[in-house]
């Protein structure tokens, strides 16, 4: 969707500054919202792609507003909320107030190891690849209102197949809970030019990984 979170491209953000990849929280309390994000998701109300859909339907106001945990922590709220695993009143009280719904799918401590272990595989059987190694696509300039991990940036462009990945689950669907509907998966490299105009540099080029769905023949 065209969310808050779709901000590539863009100017008015400031640059990216990477962190120190020893440095994995900034504060206890955001582990405990990793914690139970991962534990929630086991409750099975969601799927991966519906939970990344929650966090970017956040107000551009509240997202912007929030660190990254923070934003994890707002969306999890709406989606037990919509499930009906806590309440309003709950969150205001901070603790639970009548049992969850689904109590059998507790995750338990001794089983997160496996569980993360386990990981969560998208690749399907799905159908064959219409698009080879080196064809021209435009991407799809659509406005979907739902989940989509097309950027925004790369809309209308027209870039070159550099690989292809076979069928994955299709995230738009599979955030609506309409089925996983596997499609093929590509690298699609643009030039910086083509993107972003002709003040981008000449040499630069931009890859993304993206659904069949989102190509067009060139």
């Amino acid at each position: 969707m065209n969310g808050p979170q779709d901000v590539g491209g863009r100017h008015g953000f400031g640059a990216v500054v990477p962190e120190d990849e020893a440095t994995r929280f900034h504060a206890d309390w955001e582990k405990r919202v990793l914690g139970v994000t991962l534990a929630a998701g086991a409750l099975g109300h969601w799927n991966l792609d519906a939970s990344r859909h929650a966090r970017e339907s956040l107000p551009p106001a509240v997202y912007y507003g929030s660190s990254y945990y923070e934003i994890w922590l707002r969306a999890l709220e709406g989606l037990l909320t919509r499930a009906g695993e806590v309440t309003p009143d709950e969150l205001s009280a901070g603790h639970a107030q009548v049992p969850g719904l689904r109590p059998e799918r507790c995750l338990k401590a001794e089983a997160v190891p496996m569980v993360l272990a386990s990981g969560g595989p998208t690749d399907r059987e799905g159908p064959a690849p219409l698009f080879g190694v080196g064809d021209k696509v435009r991407m799809a300039n659509h406005q979907p209102a739902g989940h989509t991990r097309l950027p925004g940036y790369t809309r209308g462009r027209v870039g070159v197949v550099t690989a292809r990945h076979g069928a994955h689950v299709y995230p738009d669907s599979n955030a609506r809970f309409e089925g996983e509907n596997p499609q093929p998966l590509y690298t699609i490299a643009f030039d910086a030019v083509e993107l972003f105009g002709a003040d981008a540099e000449e040499d630069l080029t931009v890859s993304i990984e993206a659904w069949e769905p989102y190509l067009e023949p060139a």
